[in-house]
């Protein structure tokens, strides 16, 4: 799944290639990716895209609609665990046919004519969402979000105050977009191997040594992976991701930093990644649901 870093890295990208173009079409493909109808999707067609932003895991493309009697509209994409953005150049000069392939919506882009980007999703969990309004605020999901952990505003203290009272496993709380917005499981890992933190910890229990390490890695973690996805190309980005990571997605290898065996536990959906001895004491944790350190 796309998290912070590269989110912000495709509105970087799309702040140079997208700003100051007009929005010649803009195609649904797939039923399911468009989630509002009132302004329709049409709307955009003609205008001018003036801004690129991110809220937490979604991007927003601020688009200027010709007269633009009631302001900008927003093209708020949210690329869930599958989706992606790929730019072209030249786009197809054929409209895209519905079916079963990955693309979900394509936009396509004048002055001069050609290049545009296709959202596309991959497997069968249909979730990449795609919502045409008038305040970025509208989507639910970034009305709900918290913190921008890379805000300049996002000090050690204000982290303090968003993990009391949260009495629940340091990597649900990270992971949980109304407390913190971006982070999803992949950084989380990362975050929580480079504070030495084990995953299972209670949120509410850190020492203020502890929440300040934490709070040193998950502001330090996210600005290294901006710098090294900052320039890539927006169809390397998912290898960029991969290539940075240090346990995430790495079971069965050594940790880079002790070179201990980087071990896993395992949900119904999803799996965390983690290094015993740089953050359980060398412990393994239980793998199943209701996992607790081994005694």
């Amino acid at each position: 799944m796309p998290e912070l870093p590269e989110v912000e890295a495709l509105r970087e990208f799309l702040t140079g290639h997208a700003v100051g173009r007009r929005v010649t079409r803009a195609t649904p493909v797939a039923f399911h990716v468009l989630k509002t109808y009132d302004p329709p999707l049409s709307a955009v067609e003609g205008g001018t895209v003036t801004a690129v932003a991110r809220h937490g895991k979604f991007l927003d493309l601020a688009v200027e609609p010709p007269g633009a009697p009631d302001g900008p509209l927003h093209l708020v994409v949210h690329l869930a665990r599958a989706g992606w953005l790929r730019w072209q150049d030249e786009l197809p000069t054929a409209p895209p046919k519905p079916g079963k392939g990955p693309l979900a919506l394509r936009v396509a882009l004048g002055d001069p004519p050609g290049p545009g980007f296709d959202l596309t999703e991959a497997g069968t969990q249909k979730r990449l969402a795609v919502h045409c309004v008038r305040d970025p605020a509208e989507v639910p999901g970034v009305a709900r979000l918290g913190p921008d952990p890379l805000d300049p505003s996002f000090t050690a203290a204000a982290f303090t105050a968003l993990l009391a009272g949260e009495h629940r496993q340091i990597k649900g709380v990270l992971r949980d977009q109304g407390v913190l917005a971006g982070v999803g499981n992949a950084y989380s890992d990362e975050i929580l191997h480079a504070a030495r933190m084990s995953p299972f910890k209670l949120a509410d229990k850190l020492t203020a040594a502890e929440t300040a390490g934490l709070y040193d890695a998950l502001t330090g973690t996210l600005r290294e992976a901006v710098e090294r996805s900052r320039g890539v190309a927006a169809g390397r980005l998912k290898s960029e991701k991969r290539s940075g990571l240090r346990v995430h997605g790495r079971a069965g290898e050594p940790c880079p930093v002790c070179g201990d065996t980087i071990r896993e536990v395992s949900y119904r959906d999803s799996a965390l990644q983690y290094c015993p001895t740089c953050q359980t004491g060398g412990k393994p944790l239980a793998d199943r649901r209701l996992s607790r350190l081994l005694k």
